[in-house]
This record gives structure tokens, sequence and C-alpha cells, in this order.
């Protein structure tokens, strides 16, 4: 038994390993595709889907209107789904160019897959070519439009784009921003290295004619959560159109961290229901290897302690060499896209980080959460 769980202990650290030189290596191959701004002239859709954001919608309707892109070239979508605050009021009295409007979905079937059905409601009205999505609670630079659009060629379908957890003062606010960049640099290496498996919603773009090539949200309406990740999965294994990564700072979407662990628990969960529902096989298989691999992580110290002290040897090897990648596809991640301070606080992560990787997708499985003031189920 001893040599069994040995050996499964080293495949699973064997492909773990693997799978982080894979992102790692997909982040060079991004960082050396430069992207040239250049001036476009096709007619771009921003979209922006919204549910009881008063507090925050403001910020983003003054970086959307402070663009530098010619006002006559592109339009902003605000989609209300169904807000029960005054977002809608507040958003109304202060849009001041003409480009922009407020559209009101109202969802009259299901009880699932609210936000899919509100962007596909605006992309069925919208006028661009290209569409790009961000949330109502994000800002961005005034060159966040023309940096993304200029990552669009003929070849290209879908562009992911990073975003930034705005960082606060307090140890959990750092802790989220960090976790949060290994996401988009882990979504950013793998794009690179020809396996699109996570993006975010808060910053991508594709183009209106391959949405409905691959039949839009067809096919996962049944899940509420993937608006981003399904689509770009969809446009990767259905199309010959290219996926890419927006690996420059100034295409960056910068969003506030949660508040408390009550909001970092729902979003978690919100992000973990739809993880065994890809597609892809092999990416949900690769998905249960790496859960494994944390699990074994976890319960080896109490195996070395109550069968066999020879788990602390598989214990040392893993965390070790888990911290050692981890550390060289952040650092790599980070230079590219973000502050290298965030590294500073890598050491305190990696204390949580192992149980979290664990608990994370257990919560994922039950499915329903609470978003928005709205119960969803998965």
């Amino acid at each position: 038994m001893l040599t069994g769980i040995s050996f499964l202990f080293f495949l699973l650290t064997a492909y773990y390993l693997f799978f982080l030189y894979r992102v790692l290596n997909g982040l060079r191959k991004i960082e050396s595709q430069s992207v040239t701004p250049e001036e476009s002239k096709e007619f771009i859709t921003v979209i922006v889907p919204f549910r009881n954001e008063a507090g925050v919608i403001l910020e983003n309707l003054k970086s959307l209107e402070n663009q530098k892109y010619d006002e006559n070239l592109y339009e902003v979508l605000y989609v209300d789904d169904n807000s029960t605050d005054n977002s809608v009021n507040i958003l109304e009295k202060n849009i001041h160019s003409g480009n922009i409007k407020v559209l009101k979905f109202k969802n009259a079937d299901g009880e699932r897959a609210y936000k899919k059905k509100a962007i596909e409601y605006a992309i069925k009205q919208s006028r661009g070519e290209i569409i790009i999505t961000t949330d109502a609670d994000c800002t961005h630079g005034k060159e966040w439009l023309p940096v993304m659009v200029s990552c669009f060629d003929d070849e290209t379908g879908f562009v992911s784009g990073p975003v930034e957890f705005l960082r606060g003062e307090k140890l959990f606010d750092k802790l989220q921003s960090l976790e949060f960049a290994g996401l988009i640099i882990t979504g950013a290496g793998l794009i690179g290295a020809g396996n699109p498996a996570i993006c975010n919603a808060a910053n991508l773009g594709f183009r209106k004619n391959v949405f409905f090539e691959v039949g839009g949200y067809s096919g996962n309406l049944n899940l509420s959560s993937g608006d981003d990740e399904f689509l770009m999965q969809k446009i990767h294994a259905n199309t010959r159109y290219k996926i890419k990564f927006c690996a420059d700072k100034k295409a960056k979407a910068f969003t506030k961290p949660n508040e408390d662990f009550k909001s970092f628990y729902q979003q978690r969960k919100r992000w973990a229901s739809k993880g065994l529902f890809y597609k892809n096989k092999r990416l949900v298989l690769s998905l249960v290897f790496i859960f494994m691999f944390y699990f074994f992580l976890l319960v080896s110290p109490f195996l070395a302690l109550f069968y066999n002290p020879f788990f602390w040897m598989w214990f040392a090897v893993g965390i070790l060499s888990k911290m050692l990648i981890e550390y060289a596809v952040l650092k790599k991640g980070i230079t590219m896209l973000y502050d290298e301070d965030l590294l500073r606080y890598f050491f305190v992560a990696e204390i949580f980080h192992v149980p979290y990787i664990v608990f994370a997708p257990l919560l994922g499985l039950r499915g329903n959460y609470i978003w928005k003031e709205r119960e969803i189920k998965r």
C-alpha cells in the first residue's frame, strides 16, 4: 500500500509541475508577441451588464467616457439585469455622451444564466463587429479600449485581457490581489500554450460573427456562471480563429477585492461551480489531477503522523517543488502585468493555498450561491 500511494503521489506531483511548466512557457510566448496599438476603423460595442451597482457604476461610466478612442467608432451598452436599487436612475442622469445607452433586460424565464441572457440581449442590439465586455464595478485606463482592440486581426476571434484587484490596506485585500493575479496569469499562460481554459468576463472581447457561429451561450445556459470561459473554449474547439491574451498593462481592468470573507466565499463558490461542466474532458481530467495533488499534500502530514513517517518526505518534496515553480510563474506574470511588490505576500499566501485549493472546488459542487442580492442556482 505504501508503494502504491507513493507512486500515485509521485505521478500527481510530476503532473502538476509539468502543468506549471506549460503555464510558464506560455507566458514566455505571450511576452514575445508584442502588441503595437494601431488606429482601428472597426466599430466596437462595449457591453456592461449590471445589477445593483449604484455605489460604483458612475466610476465605470467615467472611465468608459474617457477612452482615447474615436467616439464615432464605439458604443457602450449598459444592460440592466433587473436591478432593485437606483442604479438605472443614477446612470441615466449622468450619461453625457450620445454613444452610451441603457438597455433594460427582463429575464422572464428560468432561474439560471441571468448574466448570459442579458449579454446576449445586448449583442443582438449591438452595432459593433467586435464586442468587448466588462463589469460595472470595473474602471479602466484611457488606453484600455484601443489596446484591447489592437489585439484583433482577421484571424483572431477572442481576446482575454488582464484584470487587477485594487489593493486595500488589509492583509486580506493583499492576499486576494495576489491570488487573483495568479488566476489571471495562469489563464494567460494557458492561452499562450495553446490550451485556453480560464479567463475573466471583466475584460474580454470577441467577434460578433464568431459568437453566433458557435451558437453563443447555447449548450451551457443550464449553468449560471461561465459566460466567459465556456465561450472562449467553444471558439477554440469549434473554429479556426485564434485565442489571444492581451499582455499589456494599459489593457487592465481594475476592480475592488471582496470586502469580507462572506462575499469572498460566495464569489469563489460561483467560480468553482462550473469546472466539472467544461466540454473539454481532458481539461476536466487535468483539474481533477491537480485537485488530487493538493489533496495528497493536505493529508500527507496526517499520513506521516498516523501511518508512516515516510510521508514527511513526500510532503517536503511536494510543497518545496510547488513553491519554487509557482514563484517562477508568478514572477514572470507579475513582471509582465502587475507591480512586483505583490510578490512580498507570496509566502504568507502559500500557508493558505493548499487548504484553499482543496476546499474551494468542494464548495462549488453544491452549485447554488448568492450574487448581487439574488439566490442563483448553478
